[in-house]
């Protein structure tokens, strides 16, 4: 009985020209995800609502320019979310991003009867969907009737938080999403600062993660 520790046996490999074809096709394919990644995150989508919902977090200039679509759209009522501020919380006249948010928007000459602040409470994880839970609960319990809304954010956040809030005020409340421009870094180009390169990477790993949690629980 012969035993044999080795044998010879034909595999495939790939060729030269294999390699080259295979290299140029993740090329093509990284210069496609580079160059529309941005859009898709950054999405705009609105519905025919009466209510508009900002995001407390944004910076003062998408609160200006959110307010500019108030006008524009015609709605009745611009309500902003947000969780307690992280920073200069006991020295801050306004505890929390909504606070805070509606307070410029009066500074700014909005009308104060037609903006309401939402607070939601501090947590350590899933910030947005702890405002969507609050602008839910705040909703029910509320006098106003509300069927459909756009949610304004900004940038690359846009398509996680409208995720977020469509699923939670599923199925009573219809939800469009606007997507302010960021002025942080340029979005045609946001592979060529690191302010642009961190938060696009950032959302992406953040978007798919979205996509596989229940946010209604």
């Amino acid at each position: 009985m012969r035993i044999r520790l080795i044998r010879r046996r034909e595999i495939w490999a790939v060729t030269r020209e294999g390699w080259v074809i295979a290299i140029i096709g993740l090329i093509i394919s990284m210069t496609l995800i580079i160059a529309n990644i941005h859009p898709f995150l950054a999405v705009t989508s609105p519905i025919k609502a009466d209510i508009l919902v900002v995001e407390g977090w944004l910076p003062d200039y998408a609160v200006e320019s959110a307010i500019a679509e108030f006008k524009k759209g015609g709605y009745r009522q611009l309500i902003a979310t947000g969780l307690p501020v992280g920073k200069g919380y006991y020295l801050a006249e306004y505890k929390n991003y909504a606070e805070l948010t509606a307070a410029t928007c009066i500074a700014l000459g909005f009308d104060r009867d037609k903006v309401i602040a939402v607070p939601a409470p501090s947590v350590v994880k899933h910030r947005t969907a702890a405002s969507a839970i609050a602008l839910r609960d705040w909703l029910a319990a509320s006098a106003i009737k509300v069927d459909s809304i756009n949610l304004y954010s900004i940038g690359t956040h846009a398509r996680r938080s409208w995720i977020v809030f469509k699923e939670v005020l599923h199925p009573d409340i219809k939800v469009g999403i606007i997507a302010a421009e960021p002025q942080d870094y340029n979005p045609q180009e946001w592979w060529k600062s690191s302010e642009g390169f961190r938060t696009v990477t950032g959302e992406i790993i953040a978007y798919i993660y979205a996509r596989f949690v229940d946010w209604k629980a």
